[in-house]
């Protein structure tokens, strides 16, 4: 009974200096010029120290428009920008193999034919697999919207900092749009 209770608290701390260096690593990032990818489980653990939004890139090896999108998107210093100073951001394969804990439940791989899927990216989605998928969180966690397909620099600018800036709270995206005024 001692030994889980140490377990638990070792467990606990070892959690806590993650997130800590993932924060204090994170603190310069905003003069990186690429964006400073994070797997899901850092960024869970980075939120609950220091809350910002989360940002989910479900992509898989075998999709073009996801590398074009890392090319022409993700590579955009504006973008870069914002994205490491505004949100945790989260590359995440969708048919990757390695189990991931969230929310007390362990998400698997799932084989299906040649290929196959990553329950937590079918959960992300409810089950609408596309690739590339932007999926966007808020602070705690919870899905605010999914960004599906190849968005140019332009439109994914408008859309990260619309929610960025918490204007979702209050307009209507297309509100928003009339408004928007790009920074490149």
């Amino acid at each position: 009974l001692n030994l889980r209770k140490e377990m638990k608290k070792t467990s606990k701390f070892l959690t806590i200096l993650v997130g800590i260096l993932v924060i204090f690593t994170g603190m310069n990032i905003s003069e990186d010029k690429n964006i400073q990818w994070m797997t899901f489980e850092d960024a869970i653990v980075a939120n609950k120290i220091k809350p910002k939004k989360i940002f989910i890139d479900l992509y898989t090896d075998w999709c073009g428009w996801c590398k074009v999108m890392d090319k022409n998107t993700f590579s955009h210093p504006e973008i870069s920008k914002y994205m490491n100073q505004n949100y945790y951001a989260v590359k995440f394969n969708a048919e990757q193999t390695e189990e991931v804990k969230f929310n007390g439940y362990t998400f698997k791989y799932i084989s299906q034919g040649r290929r196959g899927y990553h329950e937590l990216a079918a959960s992300l989605t409810n089950g609408e697999l596309s690739y590339p998928m932007g999926v966007f969180m808020d602070e705690n966690q919870q899905i605010l919207t999914l960004l599906p397909g190849y968005q140019e620099p332009r439109a994914f600018d408008s859309v990260i900092k619309y929610f960025g800036t918490n204007k979702y709270k209050t307009l209507k995206y297309e509100e928003w749009e009339k408004s928007y005024k790009p920074s490149f």
